[in-house]
């Protein structure tokens, strides 16, 4: 109890200096921005911005602009940026100057050891340089038909569930498309597979990648005292912090990361020494025929100079940071696609029919005899479907799985408006001068429904505006798109956001960018051309005992979780019940009632 004494007496001696330390601070460097009023002495705004804050941080960018001063943890100012000429020099143009916070750096290399979301400069540089080519299309082209096979088991399981007659039965689809999710990132990442599929199969890594995020987001309050105890004490001391600290959600994390640690690290030595021996490792081994990202790169590695090869650290990082990245994230945008489908019956018929037209084509093309349903599209006819790629692209913009990351300013700089803003004093200022070691707040959600650039109805779920009036897929300001009707989507009067993807913020820009986009893009896409073609989705009908039906809520609590809301559900349990039948014929008739 004495060590436990010592560590609470150090953080609140910590919190108290922290507050003197902004009361003696004579003038603030940004009292010239405006923003809410700080509404709690601890917390600042931060609670109504990652707790459940998707009309918050929308109404923040309509009431104040591209540049709102916000208050943080213990009174802290940042800066909350959605101006798409700012973001311009924030992650590309100056990325240098703006880095990523010590928080998400030392928090994420406790996790996940040296990733990419967890180093810096020249290190981060070297290891983007090894990766970007593993992520190529020509590798995305020769993986697709070698994963298809957990699609095809996560329809069978769906499917197997639903009744013959036709009639409806209520699934919770979360948990299965979670662990899909994770079945296609382990295969195709690392040439494993945890049987994830499987319920009969439970192991401790697949239950640990899964409680990862909720364990995060349960001490997100907790993240920025990380830097002070990572510099102030040991290894040593900081587990026998962990050993006294009264938390369950901390002692939770760490058995998280002790799974996740034991068993990667018996991975990778397997993958690596089969791969010396030029063979491969694992269930899914045989089959993924050594394509799996994990021994691509490792492949690489080894043929590298010695100025540019990785650790052995360095490449275990990456394995656990991509599992990671690719599961969490995924998971959410394929839930959120068929819950909007399940409401939208119209644009489930129609894409439907899109995808029985493509096959046929494909079927018919190839010579194969096998139900349309069956066929399995190659990669270029999957990405290319004008219909298919729209809808996945607006669900992505409107709700982004993650929609707020944070930079820190290293050296003081100054960053241009493309719209001008209201300072305190009433004038109109088009650029923002930003202190050394300010935080800023790259609001992703913001800045896609940012109505000068996507439209008056930028908030609005329309997949027709990535598409001509013929249903060609509109040309954008990235040189992405096929049609010739010189209109151009994301960008105006010249102007546009730093996205890699679309032009939209989700997969973020710049050398920080989602180094993984195209995998998340065509997973999803193989998912729901997959599952489509033989269930039908509707939101719940059936009521319980008490007369209520399930409303699913989708909170943004730094990620998306869907709920049921009162009296139905708790508003607190992650869950996505929808309604699921065999697929008639009716249901590809385009005009059916929402």
């Amino acid at each position: 109890m004495a060590l436990l004494r010592v560590c609470g007496s150090t953080i609140f001696a910590f919190i108290i200096w922290r507050l003197i330390k902004r009361l003696r601070t004579p003038n603030s460097p940004l009292a010239h921005i405006l923003g809410p009023k700080k509404e709690h002495w601890l917390k600042g705004n931060y609670h109504r911005i990652f707790q459940d804050g998707l009309r918050y941080n929308l109404d923040l960018v309509q009431q104040y602009g591209g540049a709102v001063k916000i208050y943080a943890l213990l009174g802290q100012e940042q800066l909350y940026i959605s101006d798409p000429l700012a973001l311009h020099h924030i992650i590309v143009k100056e990325q240098n100057v703006y880095e990523e916070t010590d928080m998400f750096i030392m928090g994420n290399r406790l996790i996940f050891g040296e990733g990419l979301i967890a180093t810096l400069g020249e290190q981060h540089r070297k290891q983007r340089k090894m990766l970007n080519p593993v992520f190529s299309l020509a590798n995305m082209r020769d993986l697709l038909p070698v994963i298809q096979p957990i699609a095809d088991q996560l329809r069978t399981i769906l499917t197997a569930k639903v009744p013959a007659d036709g009639s409806v039965v209520e699934v919770n689809l979360l948990p299965w498309l979670s662990r899909g999710a994770l079945e296609y990132i382990c295969q195709a990442a690392i040439g494993h597979s945890f049987n994830t599929l499987d319920p009969t199969k439970e192991n401790e890594y697949m239950e640990a990648i899964r409680t990862l995020a909720p364990s995060t987001l349960r001490l997100i309050f907790l993240r920025p005292f990380i830097p002070m105890i990572v510099r102030r004490f040991s290894l040593y001391w900081r587990n026998k912090m962990m050993d006294w600290m009264p938390s369950d959600a901390l002692k939770n994390l760490r058995y998280v990361v002790n799974v996740m640690d034991i068993a990667s690290k018996k991975i990778f030595t397997e993958k690596k020494a089969a791969l010396e021996n030029e063979g491969f490792v694992g269930i899914a081994g045989n089959r993924m025929q050594g394509k799996d990202i994990m021994s691509i790169m490792l492949r690489a590695n080894a043929s590298s100079s010695n100025d540019d090869r990785l650790t052995d650290s360095e490449l275990l990082g990456q394995m656990n940071t991509i599992i990671f990245a690719g599961f969490e994230t995924t998971t959410s945008a394929i839930c959120r696609i068929l819950w909007i489908l399940a409401e939208k019956q119209d644009v489930q018929a129609q894409l439907r029919s899109a995808i029985r037209k493509a096959k046929r084509d494909y079927a018919d093309a190839q010579g194969l005899s096998s139900p349309w349903e069956d066929v399995e599209l190659p990669y270029d006819t999957l990405m290319g479907l004008p219909y298919l790629d729209a809808i996945v692209r607006e669900t992505l913009r409107v709700y982004p799985p993650t929609s707020l990351l944070s930079r820190t300013a290293r050296q003081a700089s100054v960053l241009p408006l493309h719209q001008p803003i209201r300072s305190a004093s009433g004038e109109m200022i088009s650029s923002v001068h930003v202190p050394e070691n300010t935080t800023l707040i790259i609001s992703i959600l913001a800045s896609n429904h940012n109505k000068e650039i996507w439209g008056e109805d930028a908030s609005e779920w329309r997949p027709e505006r990535w598409l001509s009036s013929s249903g060609e897929r509109l040309h954008l300001g990235d040189g992405e798109g096929n049609s010739t009707s010189g209109v151009s989507l994301g960008v105006k009067n010249g102007i546009k956001y730093p996205g890699v993807y679309g032009l939209m913020m989700t997969f973020l820009g710049g050398g920080r960018a989602c180094i993984g986009f195209k995998f998340a893009e065509m997973e999803i896409k193989q998912v729901l051309t997959t599952l489509v073609s033989r269930i039908h989705f509707a939101l719940p009908a059936s009521t319980d005992r008490n007369g209520h039906v399930k409303e699913i809520y989708w909170k943004m609590n730094g990620l998306q979780v869907p709920v049921v809301r009162p009296p139905a559900g708790d508003n607190v349990t992650a869950q996505v019940p929808l309604d699921l039948r065999k697929v008639c014929e009716q249901d590809f008739e385009v005009n059916q009632p929402n």
